[in-house]
């Protein structure tokens, strides 16, 4: 079952960020940072990660956006500022057309969550250190055995599962 690691908004926590990445080592397939990590590029915590930029990062070797595969499923990473997120994702899921991207993955908002819309899975993990709407930080997990049952489910910093963000879905 292919798993992938989804976390956005760590804002200077270095230490923290390594700490969920050893967490998941080995444990999973893929690795995302959506952004406003505030770290180097090549930070020991942000190793094994696809990252892209936040619009609190200053490292410029960071891209924007990046896309690529895990199993059967396309991902289009970026963190959101340049997409207008925090009113709508139309722009997001314009892109991710152009890209034929099944996954969707931002921060930005800060706000935790995971929606189907028609054909696209879109999913914010949220903060780790800055979270808004919830008062713990949180990081997702998507993971799927077919495109049948997809599912992403959000952790607080120390690995414990939010159940009721839990999200069920299909592509």
């Amino acid at each position: 079952m292919p798993k992938v690691l989804i976390m956005s908004d760590s804002h200077g926590w270095s230490q923290e960020v390594n700490t969920i990445r050893q967490r998941y080592v080995g444990k999973v397939d893929q690795m995302i940072h959506c952004g406003d990590s505030e770290l180097e590029m090549d930070a020991p915590g942000l190793q094994d990660f696809m990252k892209v930029a936040g619009n609190c990062d200053m490292d410029a070797r960071f891209p924007d956006e990046v896309d690529f595969s895990v199993g059967d499923l396309t991902f289009f990473v970026t963190h959101g500022h340049l997409f207008r997120v925090k009113s709508t994702l139309m722009p997001l899921s314009y892109r991710a057309d152009e890209l034929d991207a099944q996954v969707i993955c931002f921060g930005h908002s800060h706000i935790a969550g995971a929606e189907r819309v028609e054909n696209k899975l879109f999913i914010n993990p949220g903060s780790i250190r800055l979270p808004r709407v919830r008062p713990e930080g949180t990081y997702a997990i998507l993971s799927w055995e077919t495109k049948a049952e997809i599912t992403v489910e959000f952790f607080d910093f120390s690995g414990n599962k939010i159940n009721d963000l839990t999200y069920v879905t299909s592509l």
